[in-house]
Order: C-alpha cells, then sequence, then structure tokens
C-alpha cells in the first residue's frame, strides 16, 4: 500500500496546540486554500495549462482540503486517544489514489510533483499570513512551517508510489495482452482474434513479423538491439509452442532491414525465419522451428532460413527422400558399402557440376581419369537412364544433400 506518514511529523504537529480560534480560522481558509491552489497550479504547471476537468478540480480541491484539515486537527493539539498517524491515513491514502489516477492520465510524476510545490507555496502564504495575524509566536509559525512542508512531501511521497505502483500495475497487463498477442500469432489464429489482441495490448500492427528462434538465455540480450515492438516469447507451459529452453522473438518490418537483423543476432545461436505478412507470422514461425531440427548453426552466428530452403524442403519429408534415395540408388545395389559411396560421390558431383570432368575431379580431390572410370562403371550401371530427364531430376533431388547411398 502507501508508505506511511511519519511518526515524527504526526506528533510533532500535534504538539504544536495552535490556539483552537486560529485552527478554526485557518479551516474556514481551507477552501479559499483549494480555488487558489487550483488556479495556480493551471497557470504554473504547463502539463496543466490547458485546464483542468471539472471533476479533477473538484477531486484536487476535496483533496486539498482534506489534506490540510486532517492536519489541522493535530495542530490543534486534540486530546483524542487515538494514535495521531491514524488521523493522517485518509490523506494519504487519497494522495496514493491521485497518483494512481496521474499515471492512468497518461501524465508524468514530474508534473504531479510540481503541482504539490506549487500547492505547498500557495497553502502555506495563506496559512501562514493568517496566523501571523492571530498572534501566534514566531517560533510557533516556523515550527509550523516546517511541519506542513514535510507533511506535503509525505503526500508527495505517497503520490509516487501510487504513480509507481499503477505503471507497473500497467505493463504487467500490457505485458500479458502482449505475450497472449504473440502466443495467438504463432498459433495462427483468426485474423479477427488477431486484430481484437492486437487492439487489447495497444500494439499497432506492422505489415510484416518475421520470426526469430533462439536460446532462451539469449532472448532479452536481443531484445535491446531490435525494434521496440518486438513481440517476446519465452515461457509458455500452457501450449507446448515453443521448444524447450528456446524463446521466440517477432521482429516487425525487417524486410529491408534483414542484413541488418542478422548482424544484431551475431554469436546469440538465432535462426531467423522469413518475413510474412503480420497475420501469417505463424509461416515465419514454423519454417524457423523446422531450421532448428535441419540446420546446424556454426559458432553461434545466425542462421538464415532462407539460404536453406533446398534443405528445408527436402527434409520436409524424410521418408519419402529416404525412399527417393532408395528408388534412385538401386542401380547399386550388391556394390560393397565403399565401392558404392564412393560411386554416390561422384554421382552427385557430376550432377552438379553438369558433368564437366575437371570440375567433379576438383571437387572430390581426384584425378580426372578416376572421374572417368567411375562414371564409366555408373553408366555400366544406369544405362541410357542417366540421359533420362525425369531420372536425373530424380537423382539430383535423391543426392541433393550429402549422405551415403
Amino acid at each position: 500500500m502507501t508508505q506511511p506518514v511519519s511518526t515524527d511529523i504526526a506528533r510533532r504537529a500535534s504538539d504544536l496546540g495552535l490556539p483552537e480560534e486560529v485552527v478554526a480560522t485557518l479551516r474556514a481558509q481551507l477552501p479559499q486554500v483549494a480555488a487558489r491552489t487550483i488556479a495556480a497550479v493551471t497557470a504554473e504547471v504547463p502539463q496543466y495549462g490547458d485546464g483542468l476537468s471539472e471533476d479533477m478540480a473538484t477531486g484536487i480541491a476535496a483533496g486539498v482540503e482534506m489534506a490540510l484539515g486532517a492536519f489541522l486537527r493535530l495542530a490543534a493539539g486534540s486530546d483524542e486517544p487515538e494514535d495521531p498517524t491514524s488521523v493522517l491515513d485518509a490523506a494519504l491514502e487519497g494522495a496514493y489514489d491521485l497518483g494512481r489516477a496521474e499515471a492512468r492520465s497518461g501524465r508524468s510524476m514530474d508534473a504531479l510533483l510540481s503541482a504539490y510545490r506549487v500547492g505547498a507555496r500557495v497553502a502555506w502564504r495563506e496559512q501562514g499570513e493568517s496566523a501571523v495575524r492571530h498572534g501566534v509566536s514566531a517560533t510557533s509559525v516556523v515550527g509550523f512551517a516546517a511541519l506542513v512542508f514535510a507533511y506535503i512531501d509525505e503526500l508527495s511521497a505517497a503520490s509516487a508510489a501510487g504513480h509507481a505502483a499503477e505503471l507497473a500495475n500497467t505493463e504487467r497487463i500490457r505485458t500479458r495482452y502482449l505475450s497472449e498477442l504473440g502466443q495467438a500469432l504463432l498459433g495462427g489464429a483468426p485474423a479477427d482474434v488477431l486484430a481484437a489482441r492486437a487492439e487489447r495490448a495497444a500494439w499497432p500492427p506492422p505489415e510484416t513479423l518475421t520470426a526469430v528462434l533462439l536460446p532462451v538465455a539469449r532472448v532479452h540480450e536481443a531484445v535491446g538491439v531490435l525494434d521496440q515492438r518486438t513481440l517476446v516469447l519465452t515461457d509458455d507451459p500452457a501450449t507446448g509452442l515453443l521448444p524447450e529452453r528456446f524463446g521466440v522473438l517477432l521482429v516487425p518490418e525487417a524486410v529491408r532491414t534483414r542484413s541488418a537483423l542478422l548482424r544484431a543476432l551475431q554469436d546469440r545461436a538465432a535462426i531467423v525465419g522469413p518475413p510474412r505478412p503480420w497475420l501469417r507470422a505463424a509461416s515465419s514461425y514454423r519454417r524457423a522451428l523446422r531450421a532448428l531440427e535441419v540446420v546446424t548453426a556454426r559458432d553461434g552466428a545466425p542462421v538464415d532460413t532462407e539460404e536453406h530452403l533446398t534443405a528445408l524442403v527436402l527434409a520436409a519429408d524424410p521418408e519419402a527422400l529416404q525412399d527417393l534415395r532408395q528408388q534412385a540408388l538401386a542401380p547399386l545395389e550388391g556394390l560393397t558399402e565403399s565401392t558404392a559411396t564412393r560411386l554416390t560421390e561422384t554421382l552427385r558431383s557430376w550432377l552438379l557440376h553438369h558433368g564437366r570432368r575437371s570440375a567433379v575431379a576438383a571437387d572430390l580431390v581426384v584425378h580426372p581419369q578416376t572421374v572417368r572410370y567411375r562414371m564409366t562403371q555408373l553408366r555400366e550401371r544406369y544405362g541410357d537412364r542417366l540421359e533420362d530427364p525425369e531420372v536425373v531430376l530424380q537423382l539430383t533431388v535423391a543426392l541433393a544433400l550429402d549422405g551415403g547411398p
């Protein structure tokens, strides 16, 4: 809750023992003090320069009267047995609530503190002059002034606590809304659901989002160098959308700045999906998730899925790829494993280098005559099928990735 008012201030105020007629006069002036406080705040604090709403002005006036009235009650030296600090509880609660209200209105605490300073000056001018006119001793007036300003400081602190609490609460709520939006995006929720969640989170949708998958320990250091609108997901016990020990970033508008994004993710073992329209961010995430299984990151360098499309396509159906390899390499059955491996490597290089013997030799680090000898063996096994475009296509796909026979 709020900061407690200093017991010392409360007791010192009750020890002032101002004459009842002085306190009565000061209390009678409170509506006038409140009105002048509002006028001074409106004139001197820029954030309130456009004037206060009727409700807010009424609330501030009531707050000023309540706060100063509670203080004057103590300054009257009441013989009531209650704890002096309890007299000020309501005023302190009001100051705390005022701080929360200012945070909700979007004004900074600086504006409210300025208002307190202006209000303290106006209140003391009005109340101090009245006390002097009624013959209150200089010592008592000085003590009264010190306690009034100390009390205003306590109220300021209570408002600051309320302001901070409201901001923290608002941020927690928005963080939860953003997380729910991110989960909905990864789950491929309907467009109307995504639009509603974006609006609730006060998150202006970008044209595109790019999914970035990276170890959860690297997430927050990466966030610091990316677009502030980036959605962050690191904990997902309910839906199971995230792989264990990994987090996801959904980065806005990384189409033209993809190279900059990759540089920012250097040494963070990130996997970067393709940019997609924001409503289809799940597509980018699925690509990154697939690359996590297929592509091996090296030295923490980011994996750009756009550079591994062949591997991703071929790995889309591992069983089908294996069946295709067995079918395409069936002519090599019956050979020893070492011979089959050498001929498969040669056939792969021959296909990728369009039959250029010198290029194949350089690729395999063998003599061109060795390539010629091996290709003779392959032609004996495949015959005219090596000239058939359909067979060449099957072989090319089957052998596109490094692998054994």
